[in-house]
């Protein structure tokens, strides 16, 4: 025999085997244990567990759920802004258009008051070409009366006269051709 075998024939007992009583102690103690984690930990661990779940679960929904509508806002956005720039295109056409007629309107008025300024001196000019000749019809007739009356010797003081003989002198100038006068 050799000496291990000596041993544990001297001892009587294997020292791999435990003994009964620990056995059933051991044994005892796992199902307590067993039960205590099967019954108590673990609902609590899954309960955390699903609740963390479900707060990043949520987080997540939150989280997609404010991008869709930062999404939605931003393309509301979009389509305010592309609208308030087609609103501003319109607007300055409208302007320029309204511009455009202001500025006919007004020079109209500038042709109008233009051609009542031309037409108010033509009238002028008419008047004063009116009042000069008229002015130097008498001058002329004063003077070609003095002149007669030195000529002929005698004096042509009657007005009536004086105004017929003009008269018919100046008749007769205008009645001449442009190439005697």
């Amino acid at each position: 025999m050799t000496l291990a075998a000596t041993f544990l024939a001297a001892e009587g007992e294997s020292p791999l085997l435990p003994h009964a009583y620990e056995l059933v102690v051991g044994s005892f103690a796992f199902l307590v244990v067993f039960l205590v984690v099967g019954k108590i930990l673990t609902p609590r661990i899954q309960k955390t567990l699903a609740e963390r779940t479900e707060a990043i679960e949520g987080g997540i929904k939150k989280a997609e759920d404010a991008q869709a509508e930062a999404q939605r806002t931003l393309e509301q956005y979009r389509a305010q802004l592309a609208e308030a720039r087609q609103e501003a295109a319109r607007l300055r056409e409208e302007a320029r258009e309204q511009g455009a007629a202001i500025k006919a309107e007004l020079r109209e008025e500038a042709q109008a008051e233009a051609r009542r300024i031309i037409e108010a001196a033509h009238a002028q000019i008419e008047a004063d070409r009116q009042q000069a000749f008229t002015q130097l019809r008498g001058e002329i007739g004063r003077l070609s009366t003095e002149l007669a009356s030195r000529i002929v010797g005698e004096s042509l003081e009657d007005e009536a006269r004086q105004r017929r003989i003009v008269d018919r002198f100046l008749e007769e100038l205008e009645g001449r051709p442009e190439a005697v006068r």
